[in-house]
């Protein structure tokens, strides 16, 4: 008989040896041809410069399988492999070691401070940061620690340390943030060195509100924190941090303005050829200052970065009543447009998004306040290739505006950006709609998992609605492996809720809901715990949030009183009624209070 032990995993993310927590757990599967197999227990190898640890596991259990050793201490590496014993008798062979490496920083390790663009002239205006230093001789290792109130990307010595998008994503940023943790020894070299980052406001300085009345709920400007961590071999190790040295910055960049309701402009013209590398002449830019709002010291993220996933070509020119001009992809989508163009220098190509046509033109009422329009403007040195980099729409159709010459579908290129997690479910039939059904489903999870589970990705919305992902948890958790997603997402619910149990109606709460709790939104609390738990064998998580669960469940008993009725209060109620009015769902034919109740 033939037993093999693959797959092996540590906690949740399977596209970075690093590991956001101590004790890392771990999953496997096995593949064997012995009939009536069940595994009886296992053994797990723990490898490290100069010392290795075997570990017995007894059991059955292979999902999230506690540590077996010490704790990791922060930067600690090695490589760990599993065994397994069988109930006929055998074991079977070790697995391919998995590297592992400890993401997180010990406690009082994070020193960097925020900082920012001098008196920025624009609330949300985007910014350059840099930083040269020296590395010695004989480096071992660097590790790269970062966060923004914003979304950023790091540039080290003129190369992005990674392919990953809006970093570092959406979290109830008043009470958590989370830091990437990034490995860059291969971008430095002993000599000079650079270190820059590009900073937009993202979510952080978004205006968030309904009915013309969006406010801003966070901050005015966005800011950057992060600490390299460079390790030589002769044992000893430096910082280089924000808010110490000579930190520069400037808001004169190409990056002129960002929203993620808004979109993104970008002038070529102003361009600044090497300002991540060391020797840039930075004689124009002002010494960055600290971000005095604040901040709790940030966490390592678990939860699956946001990446570009793939690339739709355009399907059909349209050429619409008014004779503009609008390509199709053919199927709705979340991300941005990639654009190849040549033209004059001062020539701008303006990009607008919609997901539908009305009356044959560029459907823009559902957007409401979001403008969704990128717009590049050329330097007017042959071709140039432009993506925008800190914001993504929902759109199926991109109107193009103001295109030099001739205009060539291939030269525009949708690439859809989502939360990057492990597809797990597939369902095929011999029914062609109900396979489009199916299709829909997943491309509506791809576009609302972004960051945190949405509403909707087109609109000025695309809030964390709970009564949203309450519902869809089951079906989420059957697509794609979005343990780590929602498990994080949780983390936020239970900050958000109140001190009495109260949910909020999104999260993270950027209006203020938890004055008003809503029977199946706030349900969120008790359910998707409860699918991870049940669909995912994450039991950590269920300990975890039992405390918010409880909490929301005694809020709701109180409210019910003796009649245990949940009565005269504010309700979604049925919120899908199809007789409702298009525009005011909530006027449905059920009594709010019955759906409470119920």
């Amino acid at each position: 008989m033939h037993t093999t032990v693959h797959a092996l995993r540590a906690e949740y993310r399977t596209d970075s040896p690093f590991v956001g927590a101590p004790r890392p757990r771990l999953s496997w599967k096995t593949e064997t041809s012995a009939p009536d197999w069940i595994q009886t227990g296992a053994e797990v190898e723990w490898s490290r410069p100069g010392a290795t640890a075997v570990a017995r596991v007894e059991g059955r259990d292979s999902v999230l399988v506690p540590w077996p050793f010490e704790p990791l201490r922060p930067r600690e590496r090695g490589s760990v492999r599993v065994r397994v014993s069988g109930s006929d008798g055998a074991d079977s062979a070790w697995s391919e070691p998995l590297e592992i490496r400890a993401g997180f920083l010990g406690d009082g390790e994070w020193t960097a401070r925020f900082v920012t663009v001098p008196e920025p002239p624009d609330t949300g205006r985007p910014a350059l940061l840099r930083r040269e230093f020296d590395v010695r001789p004989g480096l071992r290792a660097a590790t790269l620690y970062a966060t923004a109130r914003g979304v950023y990307q790091v540039e080290l010595n003129g190369v992005a340390v990674d392919d990953e998008r809006l970093k570092p994503g959406w979290t109830a940023y008043r009470h958590r943030l989370v830091h990437e943790t990034t490995d860059v020894t291969a971008l430095l070299r002993p000599g000079p060195a650079a270190l820059g980052a590009a900073l937009a406001g993202g979510w952080y300085t978004e205006r968030y509100g309904f009915h013309g009345h969006a406010r801003p709920f966070y901050g005015e400007h966005p800011s950057f924190a992060a600490q390299l961590v460079l390790e030589y071999e002769d044992g000893t190790s430096e910082t280089v941090a924000t808010g110490d040295g000579p930190w520069r910055a400037t808001a004169d960049g190409p990056l002129t303005a960002s929203g993620i309701y808004a979109g993104e402009s970008y002038d070529a013209r102003r361009a600044l050829p090497g300002w991540s590398s060391p020797g840039f002449d930075d004689t124009g830019w002002l010494d960055a200052r600290p971000d005095r709002a604040r901040a709790t010291p940030p966490v390592a993220r678990t939860a699956p970065p946001v990446r570009a996933t793939e690339e739709l070509a355009v399907e059909e020119v349209i050429t619409t009543p008014s004779g503009r001009t609008v390509v199709d992809f053919g199927q709705n989508l979340v991300g941005r447009l990639r654009i190849r163009v040549s033209g004059r220098e001062g020539d701008t190509v303006v990009l607008r998004h919609a997901e539908v046509l009305e009356h044959g033109e560029l459907g823009t009422r559902p957007l409401r306040h979001a403008k969704a329009t990128d717009s590049y403007t050329l330097a007017g040195t042959g071709t140039e290739t432009w993506e925008p980099a800190f914001t993504f729409h929902g759109f199926r159709y991109a109107e193009i505006q103001g295109w030099p010459g001739r205009f060539d579908p291939k030269d525009v290129t949708a690439v859809v950006v989502h939360s990057d997690m492990d597809r797990t479910g597939w369902f095929d039939s011999s029914h062609e709609s109900i396979n489009r059904l199916h299709a829909n489903v997943v491309w509506g999870m791809r576009g609302n998992f972004l960051s945190i589970p949405t509403d909707c990705p087109q609109r000025d919305e695309r809030l964390g609605w709970t009564g949203d992902i309450q519902a869809f948890a089951p079906t989420a958790a059957y697509l794609f492996d979005c343990d780590g997603f929602l498990a994080s997402w949780l983390e936020d619910l239970a900050l958000e809720q109140t001190p009495d149990g109260a949910v909020p109606f999104v999260v993270p709460d950027v209006l203020d809901s938890t004055r008003t709790p809503a029977a199946a939104w706030g349900d969120a609390a008790t359910v998707v715990p409860s699918v991870l738990h049940e669909r995912f064998a994450d039991r950590a998580v269920l300990e975890r949030q039992y405390p918010s669960m409880r909490a929301w469940v005694d809020h709701i008993a109180a409210i019910a009183g003796p009649r245990r009725l949940w009565e005269g209060h504010f309700q979604f109620g049925d919120w899908l009624d199809p007789d409702a009015p298009p525009d005011e769902p909530g006027k449905a034919k059920t009594d709010p209070d019955i759906v409470a109740s119920a």
